[in-house]
């Protein structure tokens, strides 16, 4: 029986050497290739990138020697490089696609194929569907592809410093000399992912503190996702050094997660509120704001104070993609770190991010600290919560039927709950908030997040949910 091979909310993923194999990756490439026949006219071009996982480089080469093979020109990265990077340059050298091997912020035993369109984003929902539909009328190469130095030789792959034309593309975006000028350490968490190196490169001298820099495939044993419970490391720096901010991101540098001057931790749901005011009020922009369903209510009651709209997608980033795609849109993003905005490319980029708060925090003269609380002073206290359950299958269909069929969670820990929407899990309206369960789109795990109008609160919606599920306590 065949290996079954499906996509996620971003790209295919599998443990390494079980699910993740040459011959599985073969079948991923041959079906995109199908696709890009069948949906593209002309010469094709694709960018293959890597980050720093296990077998990285030898997994991106086989992809770009089967695609060189098949008669399509590649641009292969000449090292590690972030997934934003792939996009950047499928865009900027009108590429007919772009793929990166990465697993993101999995656990290290893992790996995976993100898809990247022309465009310069992730690849939308239609394109994974049409791929996903030719996996099953694609087989794998009979025979090994031809040497890398064969195609090299050929000009029919190219080896390109990627890392470098997207840094180049950042610079020409950003007001990286009000950050110089402000002279405020930066800490920067590459999490032994592919960011490492890329803030200290665009700062000046000296100014960036370098935490988690290195080739490590098993992360020190931390799956790189940049989320409070994983910045061990990060606090530790902190303690012991002043800086303006603190950057995180994920393995392949597509998230974030950020502190503030006092070591303070500065969600995903803030940032996007702080991107928000920032475009609109010293960068004088307009557009559509696009949330993914776990992201904070802030943004809409924002959205409303400066007269724009503000839609709510399903989790996945494809989904805010196709919203850039298809609208002008200022700010867009989800509760796990990834987030664009207008001026860039339609894609996530945890380091384009980290440094454009940074411009923030120079411009205003205001400490991320302070930005942050004139948003609770102007918008009202959102704090969050959010805590991953591993469980089995059983109990996991056990608990997502209970919830589709609203007998489980009518009231969450003595709070009522004015009604539900399903969208994409189960998110529980409450006086002084939001609880919200939806399963992992590439883990077996239950996702349990919440929003209240303090931390206690945040805190006690999951846990009380939780308990009530059979998630926390015995079962």
């Amino acid at each position: 029986m065949r290996y079954p091979i499906a996509f996620g909310t971003d790209g295919w993923r599998a443990l390494i050497g079980e699910g993740f194999t040459i011959e599985n990756l073969e079948r991923v490439t041959a079906a995109t290739i199908a696709w890009l026949r069948a949906s593209q006219e002309g010469d094709l071009t694709v960018v293959v990138g890597y980050d720093t996982r296990f077998g990285g480089e030898r997994f991106a080469t086989h992809v770009a020697r089967q695609l060189a093979d098949a008669g399509i020109r590649v641009i292969l990265s000449d090292g590690v490089c972030p997934t934003p990077a792939v996009s950047w340059v499928a865009k900027a050298r009108k590429a007919s696609v772009g793929i990166m091997i990465t697993a993101s912020h999995n656990p290290p035993d893992y790996n995976g194929f993100k898809l990247k369109g022309s465009f310069g984003g992730s690849a939308t929902p239609a394109m994974i569907a049409e791929v996903e539909s030719w996996l099953g009328r694609v087989e794998a190469l009979p025979e090994q592809p031809s040497p890398l130095s064969v195609h090299v030789d050929s000009g029919q792959i190219v080896l390109e410093d990627i890392r470098n034309e997207h840094m180049e593309g950042m610079a020409s975006t950003l007001n990286l000399d009000a950050i110089r000028a402000a002279g405020f350490k930066v800490a920067h968490d590459a999490m032994f992912g592919a960011a490492q190196g890329v803030v200290a490169s665009l700062l000046a001298p000296g100014q960036t503190i370098n935490v988690r820099h290195g080739i490590n495939p098993g992360f020190e044993g931390t799956p790189p996702e940049p989320i409070e419970k994983n910045m061990g490391p990060l606090v530790d720096c902190l303690a012991s050094n002043s800086v303006g901010l603190a950057i995180a991101n994920d393995g392949d540098a597509d998230r974030i997660a950020m502190y503030d001057e006092r070591g303070g931790y500065v969600s995903s749901h803030m940032i996007l509120c702080l991107l928000l005011r920032y475009l609109v009020e010293f960068r004088h922009k307009k557009g559509l704001v696009v949330k993914t369903y776990s992201a904070t209510e802030m943004l809409a009651k924002m959205a409303s104070h400066y007269g724009l709209e503000c839609v709510t997608t399903p989790i996945g980033f494809k989904h805010v993609t196709d919203y850039f795609l298809q609208e002008d849109v200022l700010v867009g993003g989800e509760e796990s770190g990834g987030i664009a905005v207008a001026g860039h490319i339609p894609e996530r980029d945890g380091i384009y991010i980290g440094l454009l708060i940074a411009e923030m925090v120079a411009v205003t003269a205001k400490p991320l600290s302070q930005l942050v609380q004139d948003l609770f002073t102007d918008f009202g206290p959102h704090f969050h919560h959010r805590i991953d359950f591993h469980t089995t299958e059983a109990v996991k269909n056990e608990i997502l039927n209970g919830l589709s069929h609203r007998s489980m969670l009518q009231t969450i820990g003595g709070r009522s709950v004015s009604h539900v929407w399903d969208l994409d899990g189960y998110k529980h309206f409450v006086p002084t908030g939001w609880l919200l369960v939806r399963a992992s789109g590439t883990e077996p795990v239950l996702r349990v997040y919440s929003e209240g109008n303090t931390p206690a609160e945040a805190t006690s919606l999951v846990e009380d949910a939780a308990t009530a599920m059979g998630l926390l306590g015995d079962r």
